[in-house]
């Protein structure tokens, strides 16, 4: 199966893991995908991620361990909603003055900047912008 847009890929099996209440959710790893977990986990929206071997030796895939609160039966997810903003075939890219808020800063937006994969508030302290690339919330 060719995958066009892996990031979009990663999103939306962790929201479908987040639907159906998965405790993990595996995908094929790359180095962007690392970042936006490692984002994710700083963040707290995630529990945990691991870089491991896939089922073929020199595939890799990446497991995230999602973050549920609550009890058995009134568990809820910490990532209400999860979304692309730049595709493949529109880029959305933002100077740090246009850097969005996401539910007025109780969510994150994720950014790729000359800098690295950072959310929208570290970028705006920092006074870089780039590409959005998602909206956490």
């Amino acid at each position: 199966m060719s995958v066009n847009d892996p990031i979009a890929d990663m999103l939306t099996r962790i929201r479908n893991g987040v639907m159906n209440n998965h405790i993990v959710v595996v995908m094929p790893a790359s180095k962007i995908k690392l970042e936006i977990a490692r984002v994710l986990k700083e963040e707290g929206f995630i529990e945990d991620f691991e870089f491991a071997d896939g089922a073929k030796p020199p595939y890799k895939v990446l497991r995230i361990k999602l973050k549920y609160v609550g009890k058995r039966r009134s568990k809820q997810s910490v990532i209400t909603g999860i979304e692309r903003i730049s595709c493949t075939g529109r880029r959305i890219y933002t100077q740090k003055k246009n850097i969005p808020w996401v539910l007025s800063g109780m969510g994150i937006a994720i950014l790729s900047t000359p800098n690295g994969v950072m959310t929208g508030q570290k970028a705006r302290r920092k006074g870089i912008g780039g590409e959005i690339l998602c909206k956490v919330w």
